[in-house]
């Protein structure tokens, strides 16, 4: 018999932490691993937000924030948000978080009642779907592929919305696929929550500045949704400063206040001296986050480019984030060299570690079982050594 309640017995464990994990116990064995398994930028944080939070310590920014964050970060934020996406959110309808993970989970605790349901597009970030599990509520599952770019359709969505339906949860640019949204994409999604207007979207945006094709289009600035869109962004992935732990989300007065209040009675206020440093962040411009684009962009044509010449991968021209997400069903059923049969995405991750000493995640974990997810937040040199390596060791398959 346990002592652990029910709620932290059904959360599965994330899939990207196991298998960074595993990469970890295997090189400390001595053996060199190429981990592509995590989302996280490989470049350093910026020199003058780590001198902004150098700055806040020498005048004694270390008491305890705000539960929302400092007024002047939340103005900024507030700034941002008009000055680059179009978007009129007052300072008072955006929360600072401990990370843009908290301000998803704050969202869903305030909004979802037992048994009310959230519609996820798969393929979605591991997180998602536990989350809604410790809300207490359910999740129902749009499945967008490969040859769609890993998108749904307004008549997949439409489908899915039922009376029970009180979330829409998605992002854009898409952790594990790459993929994007356009505005005219998005308008189709937005004609249909016209016609259900008790249904809430959350908009996980954190990916915003890595993208691809020309500019970053947000659910939020459709006038006649806005009022039910939760804008969640941060500053792990565009500023490199994930272990900071610094994100928001944007909100209507009362879903803003909502989260204040979850807020206040778990974490309180956020690091003083994270705060300050993105606040440096949001000051300092776009010149630093427009070169990592750059290079994320050079390093996703080089790794499209080896990735489409393993002969049985399928695989899609991601368009944001950091990320490959290829189909490798058709290794499904195949052995190794030791007679042991791959039976699915989990077995090929671990026969790919073991084999070629890469670490990449299962699909499985993001909604798709038949795909496996590639980071390209490494270096060019290792992202060629590590596509040469899984190569080998999936053409030994039989």
């Amino acid at each position: 018999m346990t002592i652990l309640s029910t709620r932290i017995q059904n959360l599965t464990e994330s899939q990207t932490i196991k298998m960074a994990k595993l990469g970890r116990e295997l090189a400390a064995k001595g053996v060199k691993v190429i981990n592509l398994s995590f989302g996280e930028p490989d470049f350093h944080t910026p020199q003058y937000i780590k001198d902004a939070a150098v700055d806040a310590m020498e005048k004694n920014f270390t008491y305890y924030s705000p539960v929302s964050g400092y007024p002047d970060l939340r103005k900024a934020i507030s700034d941002k948000l008009k000055r680059e996406n179009n978007l009129d959110f007052a300072p008072e309808q955006i929360v600072v978080s401990t990370g843009a993970k908290q301000a998803l989970a704050n969202a869903l605790l305030c909004l979802i009642n037992p048994g009310e349901e959230v519609i996820i597009p798969t393929p979605y970030w591991v997180s998602y779907s536990e989350m809604v599990k410790l809300a207490e509520g359910e999740s129902v599952f749009i499945n967008a592929t490969v040859e769609n770019n890993y998108k749904i359709t307004p008549e997949q969505l439409e489908a899915a919305i039922t009376p029970k339906t009180k979330l829409f949860m998605f992002s854009s640019p898409c952790n594990p696929t790459g993929s994007v949204y356009s505005k005219e994409e998005l308008a189709g999604l937005v004609k249909v929550f016209e016609k259900h207007p008790q249904v809430y979207i959350l908009s996980d945006e954190i990916y915003e500045h890595i993208n691809f094709v020309g500019g970053h289009a947000s659910i939020a600035e459709f006038p006649s949704v806005k009022e039910r869109v939760i804008v969640v962004n941060g500053f792990s992935k565009g500023f490199a400063m994930t272990g900071w732990r610094l994100g928001y989300l944007a909100a209507s007065k009362e879903i803003a206040a909502a989260t204040d209040k979850l807020q206040g009675q778990t974490t309180s206020g956020t690091c003083s001296i994270t705060q300050k440093a993105g606040l440096a962040a949001l000051l300092g411009g776009l010149e630093t986050v427009h070169q990592m684009r750059d290079a994320f962009l050079t390093r996703r044509d080089l790794v499209f480019g080896l990735l489409s010449q393993i002969p049985g991968v399928k695989v899609n021209l991601p368009e944001g984030a950091f990320y490959f997400f290829p189909d490798v069903s058709s290794f499904f059923g195949k052995k190794t060299a030791e007679g042991e049969v791959i039976s699915n995405a989990d077995d090929l991750c671990i026969y790919i570690l073991n084999e070629a000493h890469v670490s990449t995640v299962t699909g499985e974990a993001f909604g798709n079982p038949d795909c496996i997810r590639i980071s390209y937040a490494a270096s060019e040199e290792e992202l060629k050594e590590a596509c040469s390596k899984i190569t080998a060791a999936l053409a030994k398959l039989k």
